[in-house]
């Protein structure tokens, strides 16, 4: 058994209650954590003629899961789209928990259809906004809290949609932006101690493929299946553990071979 040394310390999930979200919640959680579950209270209603398909939903089960989870686990909730939401959100949970000692970047916002055809100013800014202006600002904030005697890293999870995916202008551009965040980040907070690194999952399977879609995707991935939330929230706490303490600015692909 491989001690990961994060027992005890506080991990901050961004749309940490539902599908992938949920997982890495509980995988920290099963390490001795104390996991923030931040969540949406609910989800806003689509803009006209577009149809939402939410990687971490609002998930209304958050204090149930915080419950389930212990360690003195809670449940913040605010809208990452606003602009003075990510300070709102490190301020809560350091008041809650004190020191943050991992931030996982997971909250996504992800509309469909999101082609050239499609693209207009108003979807962009809400892709961008929580797929990368959030993760900036709150990479920011729990920096700027840090002391140099407590741990902290920093995980953004992004997609294998950033490499150049058809019919994902909005969501993959914004979270290649995220990747680019991740290196920009892992190089001028180095000198602090403070690690960043990102995930980067193919198709994973949260409920919103079919058996038909699951069939189409299965043949794209070498190793002959699509993903599961556990197969994300494993990587994510391998990066925050002590056997990942030397490892800063990297993208780790988690995604069976797909789109490599």
């Amino acid at each position: 058994m491989i001690d990961t040394r994060l027992a005890g310390r506080t991990v901050l999930v961004t749309g940490g209650s539902g599908n992938i979200g949920a997982a890495i919640s509980r995988a920290f959680a099963a390490q001795g954590t104390r996991v923030a579950i931040h969540h949406l209270t609910q989800d806003p209603p689509p803009p006209p003629g577009t149809e939402w398909a939410h990687i971490t939903p609002a998930a209304e089960g958050a204090a149930t899961l915080a419950k389930e989870l212990g360690n003195g686990s809670f449940a913040p909730s605010t809208d990452l789209s606003d602009p003075d939401g990510p300070a709102r959100l490190v301020s809560e949970v350091a008041a809650r928990a004190g020191a943050i000692n991992v931030l996982v970047n997971n909250a996504a916002h992800c509309e469909t259809p999101d082609t050239v055809d499609t693209l207009d100013h108003a979807s962009l800014e809400r892709h961008y906004r929580v797929n990368a202006i959030a993760p900036a600002l709150l990479t920011a904030e729990v920096a700027r809290l840090h002391r140099g005697d407590d741990p902290l890293c920093v995980i953004n999870i992004t997609t294998d949609a950033a490499q150049a995916f058809s019919g994902q202008i909005g969501y993959g551009t914004s979270k290649a932006a995220l990747e680019a965040l991740t290196r920009s980040t892992a190089l001028d907070l180095a000198a602090r101690g403070i690690r960043v690194n990102a995930v980067a999952p193919g198709p994973v399977q949260t409920g919103w493929m079919d058996e038909e879609l699951l069939a189409q995707a299965r043949k794209t991935v070498p190793m002959g299946r699509v993903g599961e939330p556990d197969d994300i929230a494993d990587a994510v706490v391998y990066l925050a553990s002590h056997q990942a303490r030397w490892v800063t600015g990297q993208v780790l692909q988690v995604a069976g071979g797909h789109a490599l």
